[in-house]
């Protein structure tokens, strides 16, 4: 299962959105630096309102959602590359997750103290983003030295590793992430041999107040979403981790009469939950029949026997044909005798890309 490191600095409220998200307590949420010290982590279903709609047509017993996991990281300072606070711990144990979240304040309070003593979410990104590119920059250089002997040996791979570290340093030596150097896909793939910590995709979750949750364009928030645009590519999805964490409590029911109250439609989780699960390039596909409806994981670009396989690897090994139809048609229509009515149900074979949304049913022999 891939996992979303939550990072930023001390007392954003990253303890506060874990609990959240994971709608539990395992994280300590208090108003002083480094509450957080060995990572929590918890499983998290992807909040996906398709599911109700099939499991409504099939008539199933039960609906078993998609998850991903979440890692709840200590708080990093400025010169955690060079060890300063929780910073050697904190930096491995963000290489172990496959995307960042990063928790930016957005919000002022008298009651809650900011380690910079004022509230400046694009210079607190800066921060976190200089120190990992800072803790990459260290590491390649190493790898760059110790790869040299090898090369001048002739050694194949230590030539093309060399010849990617010297591309690579002058991007990090500029400030740049890694993520966002120009390279072509059989570098980057060889890049992830490197465990960069700026290689990773990142999205941006900005903390704001419970006022301000219903109009969510404040100056902090503007100011995000233009630098994690124009410098990453990236998004950034507002929250109030307090609120969520409040809501976390209630039942579904409650929870949206709540959110109905403060003028707004979707829990801010719910929105970063699905972000993120795209952030990793993950995508959903469907079954569905009497028994249960279920959510299923592939990756952007799987083809149709290495979603089978996420099944079972009979599946994929004896894979002959998928039946396929896109949501929206088995919705529209009603039933699967329709959509076939239709000519909206086709059988595709071992070539097809499978589509987020599309329900299936597998077709093999072993």
């Amino acid at each position: 299962m891939l996992k979303a490191g939550i990072v930023g600095l001390p007392n954003v409220g990253k303890s506060t959105l874990f609990n959240a998200v994971t709608r539990t307590r395992k994280a300590q949420a208090a108003n002083f630096p480094f509450c957080t010290i060995e990572p929590n982590v918890g499983i998290v279903n992807v909040p996906d309102s398709r599911l109700e709609a099939l499991a409504k047509i099939s008539g199933s017993e039960k609906i078993i959602p998609t998850a991903i996991e979440f890692v709840d990281i200590a708080g990093l300072v400025k010169g955690a590359s060079e060890g300063e606070g929780l910073g050697n711990q904190f930096l491995s144990h963000i290489r172990e997750v496959d995307a960042i979240v990063q928790v930016v304040r957005c919000f002022e309070s008298e009651d809650i103290h900011h380690v910079a003593g004022s509230v400046d979410p694009v210079r607190d990104i800066e921060v976190i983003t200089t120190e990992l590119i800072l803790a990459d920059l260290a590491g390649v250089k190493k790898r760059a030295e110790r790869l040299q002997k090898a090369a001048r040996s002739g050694d194949k791979a230590a030539k093309a590793e060399l010849a990617l570290a010297e591309k690579i340093l002058p991007h990090l030596d500029a400030g740049k992430p890694a993520l966002t150097a120009d390279l072509a896909d059989d570098e980057r793939k060889l890049l992830r041999e490197f465990f960069l910590l700026t290689s990773k995709p990142v999205i941006f979750a900005c903390n704001v107040g419970e006022n301000e949750l219903s109009n969510a364009d404040n100056a902090h928030i503007r100011a995000v979403r233009e630098y994690a645009a124009t410098h990453l590519g990236s998004e950034a999805v507002v929250i109030s981790a307090q609120i969520e964490s409040e809501l976390a409590e209630l039942p579904p029911e409650e929870a949206k009469e709540f959110l109905a109250g403060l003028g707004v439609e979707d829990s801010g989780v719910s929105q970063l939950i699905r972000a993120v699960y795209h952030l990793l390039g993950l995508r959903t596909y469907f079954t569905t029949g009497p028994k249960e409806t279920r959510a299923w994981t592939i990756r952007a670009g799987d083809k149709a026997p290495a979603a089978a396989g996420v099944i079972h690897s009979d599946f994929e090994r004896g894979f002959i044909a998928a039946q396929t139809i896109a949501f929206d048609d088995l919705v529209a229509l009603g039933s699967e005798a329709k959509a076939r009515e239709a000519g909206k149900l086709r059988i595709e074979g071992k070539e097809y890309v499978v589509q987020d949304g599309d329900v299936m049913e597998f077709r093999f022999n072993v």
